[in-house]
């Protein structure tokens, strides 16, 4: 079969998109890096394993990976699904624009290689020659049979963050769904429904399925204490229910924000951030820093009407450094419609965005705590994260979680008192290890009651890279997984993955990372985060136990 030619693209747009995909992809990984600090104080170890006498549960928890991902920004952006009821060769297949060796990839090529230039091998499976691979991210990374294997391993909690971009999906031609982020979210929901029914299937039937939609801490509690996994269902996404702001008149009501969250609440979703990489009608967000910045931030313009407007911080917390836009080539300005794109003017760092929570923003958090949501706080500006913080703690609301390292550290320990969590963007073992310490020591000075929970959000098939191959793996197979099964390589078709050349290729390779980690930082660390589970459940607990205040 003759395969098609790839489309003609404007190259101005296809540059500035692709910046902004590679500025989305990388901004986490670098943030997420942090100086070393002591580490905490000796925990005790207990055994991994089904619920003990007190109802405890052992398990991991993933807060922050996108299952659905490939649904978003037009649903040809990723190639690959995570199930297809065809079967694996038509799930894990290219994108044919990627045809006949990828160099018409010109994502694929800005995000791994920084140009648009780059070949690989398109064919999925069986061979997997190419891709998946920790970073190559515009490929599916959580096929069904790989997050198979990281249950098996002992995952009991994932948080699936249905995910939507308007700007990045109205910017890229290649299309089969709407750029609508309320209607992708609703495309990813129902995803997520098919997958379970198709996993029942292979199963035995309806509620048979290792892989269960959970809508209450109780149901989570059951699933996870019963060996399956537990699937929270939440949103992150940077207009939700429209709520974009054109140069600062905002584009939606407070009855659409209580008419979006009781549709989603309906449909399972219990967690939500209020904004993502663009400010918006409900807070500021907390920008991105060099070249990176400088392309989100351009994609701020495309949204608002205006840059960031940025101040110097005057306090602790800080917003990560804005580098001043550069002047953009004419052919750029032009494709944008914009031919005199202005260039901000920033002060000295370190640099806060003044934009905080907004009114509409704080009655959607009111709004959250009426519903019982869990509140995600990454990417809000400081300011907007401190004003959030601050009504929470008014209310005594103890749902609010960071979960992929996108606040600033200081704000950990009134998280902790709040009653909420932390979890870590999964980077390589020793920075992963820092952000440990840093949420760890938070947590005993915050006077936090229980015993300490860590996790990590891979934020798989959200153009993030995965962790890297540690130089000088020696990561031995096979090994047994902290559930106490032994995996050997994991392999898929005819291609085998080692965790020491490959990284975290894909979903399935998590248990090898964490058993790396337990074998290079130490024990300590595993048996925190095989109390991860039960540190969330902890606080849906207390959320749904909570009684909203008179007048909220």
């Amino acid at each position: 079969m003759r395969l098609p030619h790839a489309p003609r693209i404007s190259r101005p747009l296809t540059a500035l998109l692709a910046a902004l995909l590679c500025a989305v992809g990388t901004a986490s990984a670098a943030h997420a890096a942090r100086p070393a600090s002591p580490p905490p104080r000796p925990s005790t170890a207990s055994a991994f394993g089904a619920p003990g006498a007190s109802g405890t549960v052992r398990g991991l928890i993933d807060a922050h990976t996108h299952i659905e991902g490939a649904e978003d920004m037009g649903g040809r952006m990723i190639c690959g699904e995570p199930f297809d009821p065809d079967g694996i060769a038509v799930a894990l297949r290219d994108c044919p624009d990627h045809y006949p060796n990828g160099q018409f990839a010109i994502f694929e090529n800005f995000l791994k290689n920084g140009s648009p230039f780059g070949t690989h091998d398109p064919v999925g499976w069986p061979t997997f020659k190419d891709w998946p691979a920790h970073d190559s991210l515009t490929h599916q990374q959580v096929y069904y049979t790989w997050l198979q294997r990281a249950w098996q391993g002992g995952l009991r909690i994932i948080v699936d963050q249905y995910v939507a971009n308007r700007v990045l999906c109205e910017l890229y031609p290649l299309k089969k769904n709407p750029c609508d982020e309320d209607a992708t979210l609703d495309l990813e929901h129902g995803k997520a429904v098919q997958m379970q029914g198709y996993i029942d299937a292979l199963s035995g039937g309806p509620g048979k399925g290792w892989f269960r939609l959970v809508h209450t801490p109780q149901e989570a509690r059951a699933v996870a204490a019963s060996g399956k996994l537990a699937v929270v269902e939440s949103i992150e996404t940077s207009e939700p229910f429209g709520c974009r702001e054109i140069r600062d008149v905002p584009q939606c009501t407070e009855k659409q924000i209580d008419a979006g969250l009781d549709h989603m609440k309906a449909q399972g979703v219990t967690s939500m951030f209020l904004c993502h990489k663009f400010d918006n009608a409900l807070c500021g967000v907390r920008m991105d820093s060099g070249t990176a910045g400088v392309a989100v931030n351009i994609g701020n313009f495309v949204g608002t009407g205006q840059f960031w407007n940025v101040e110097t911080c005057t306090g602790p917390a800080q917003d990560n450094t804005v580098t001043p836009q550069v002047t953009l080539p004419a052919a750029v300005r032009l494709a944008l419609g914009l031919p005199n794109l202005p260039a901000p003017f920033y002060p000295a760092a370190p640099h806060c965005n003044t934009r905080g929570l907004t009114a509409l923003g704080a009655h959607m958090i009111k709004a959250m705590i009426k519903r019982k949501m869990v509140i995600q706080i990454d990417h809000m500006s400081v300011k907007a994260a401190d004003q959030t913080l601050t009504i929470l703690e008014k209310a005594h609301y103890p749902g609010v979680i960071s979960s992929h390292s996108w606040v600033d550290p200081t704000y950990y320990q009134r998280i902790y008192r709040l009653g909420g969590m932390i979890t870590e963007y999964a980077n390589p073992a020793d920075q992963f290890a820092g952000g440990w310490r840093d949420a760890k020591q938070a947590y005993e000075r915050s006077g936090a009651k229980g015993a300490f929970g860590f996790g990590y959000g891979l934020d798989a098939n959200g153009f993030g890279h995965l962790p890297a191959p540690r130089k000088g793996g020696d990561l031995t197979y096979p090994f047994t997984a902290l559930s106490g099964v032994t995996l050997d390589k994991l392999t898929t078709g005819q291609r085998t993955w080692d965790l020491n050349v490959d990284g975290v290729a894909n979903y399935g390779l998590v248990p090898d990372w964490i058993e790396d980690m337990r074998r290079t930082v130490g024990p300590e660390l595993t048996n925190d985060m095989a109390n991860g589970a039960e540190a969330y459940l902890r606080m849906w607990d207390r959320v749904d136990a909570y009684t909203p205040p008179p007048g909220l």
